[in-house]
């Protein structure tokens, strides 16, 4: 029997991650994921670690009210913050169930001085990376992270392995 993940998002690439962290914790299930448009709760490009981990968190409640008999539901949320005068980017994952909850911080990386200013000036971070490296909606593809290190790193796999952090209690219910 399959079990049922929805995304508190409509992006194919949180869609993607998660659905491949999952794989990845319990090779031995099956999963069907949908996604659903929630509200986050926070700015829209949030700025610090606690803004960005709280909209993943309300992402993932939302879910879990907006859409009941799931087995999880999952937020994500991306967001910026300064470190060093720096502005690094990161997201966070957050996994309920009925009873239990995950969370993790994806990697953190610095993001140069032009998209800092634009992102600085009011824009969301993927509309500065469209800008700056001539795309259109680089966030339902590699995202910044996937623009800055030619695809090296991805968006959906940088995503992926905080969804295996987030899961871990979850793989590991008798210790939480």
């Amino acid at each position: 029997m399959k079990k049922k993940i929805i995304v508190a998002s409509q992006n194919p690439v949180k869609a993607d991650a998660v659905l491949r962290g999952f794989n990845h914790m319990f090779p031995n299930e099956t999963f069907k994921i949908e996604g659903i448009s929630v509200e986050s709760g926070v700015s829209d490009q949030p700025m610090s670690d606690r803004e960005t981990q709280e909209g993943a968190s309300t992402r993932a409640e939302n879910a879990r009210k907006a859409a009941q008999g799931y087995d999880f539901w999952v937020g994500l949320e991306g967001g910026c913050e300064y470190q060093n005068g720096e502005l690094v980017a990161f997201a966070w994952i957050v996994i309920l169930t009925e009873d239990l909850k995950g969370s993790a911080r994806t990697a953190v990386f610095q993001l140069p001085p032009q998209i800092q200013r634009l992102v600085e000036s009011g824009l969301e971070l993927g509309d500065a990376d469209d800008r700056v490296f001539g795309r259109i909606n680089s966030k339902q593809n590699s995202g910044a992270v996937g623009l800055l290190t030619g695809d090296v790193v991805t968006r959906s796999r940088l995503y992926e392995q905080a969804v295996i952090l987030a899961l871990i209690p979850f793989r590991n219910q008798h210790l939480y």
